[in-house]
């Protein structure tokens, strides 16, 4: 199915999948080339800004090598505004029936949270086997996500929520974990400041990080 293909290749394009938060435009396209630049083309950007859809057009469009995502998506009309924008991939907290069926008319892969394996399972029979763990650390954390990687061996993990630069090779050393989410590479505080430099070197510390 190619929507798996391009998911998986999301999530194996670097160990981590920076998630942020764009404010400001006009900072969008130079947070996305600092990002590429450190070695994280999988860029996750959060719904949570009115100008989020924007800052996904303008990485899709001006950012050579950058796959855009729409993380936060809870409707279909999301879905069908971060298509027009250009993204290449879907993030979802959870999941909801308006939301699958969206998704499944889509051209773009979904990337849905569970935080359960009978969630997991659900979705299995849907289709999905790359599914977000979220949230990671109060959900069960790396325990939980080993101790479901017997039974469950069908699924793929992007584990996200509480997860640093300390505690994220203890989830990629997972066998069913591909990669995980986080703010940490692309902190407000740098943002804000414009420290593209700062920022790519997180990106380049966090795409070297293995399990």
């Amino acid at each position: 199915m190619e929507k798996d293909k391009i998911i998986k290749r999301v999530m194996t394009a670097a160990p981590v999948i920076p998630v942020v938060t764009v404010h400001d435009v006009g900072k969008a396209v130079e947070l996305a080339k600092a990002l590429v630049a450190g070695g994280l083309p999988s860029i996750e950007v959060t719904l949570r800004t009115p100008n989020a859809i924007e800052a996904i057009r303008a990485i899709a469009d001006e950012v050579e090598g950058a796959l855009a995502g729409a993380g936060t998506v809870l409707t279909s009309q999301q879905v069908r505004a971060v298509e027009t924008a250009g993204a290449d991939f879907m993030v979802s907290p959870g999941f909801a029936p308006d939301l699958l069926a969206a998704a499944n008319d889509s051209p773009l892969p979904l990337l849905p949270g569970i935080s359960s394996a009978s969630e997991a399972m659900h979705l299995g029979e849907l289709g999905y086997t790359c599914l977000k763990f979220f949230p990671a650390g109060p959900a069960g954390g790396p325990a939980y996500l080993k101790s479901i990687g017997a039974p469950l061996p069908q699924f793929s993990f992007c584990p996200t929520g509480g997860i640093n630069s300390e505690n994220a090779s203890q989830y990629l050393e997972l066998s069913n974990v591909l990669c995980v989410g986080g703010s940490w590479v692309a902190p407000s505080s740098l943002v804000n400041a414009g420290d593209w430099a700062a920022i790519t070197k997180l990106a380049s510390e966090a795409a070297s990080l293995v399990g």
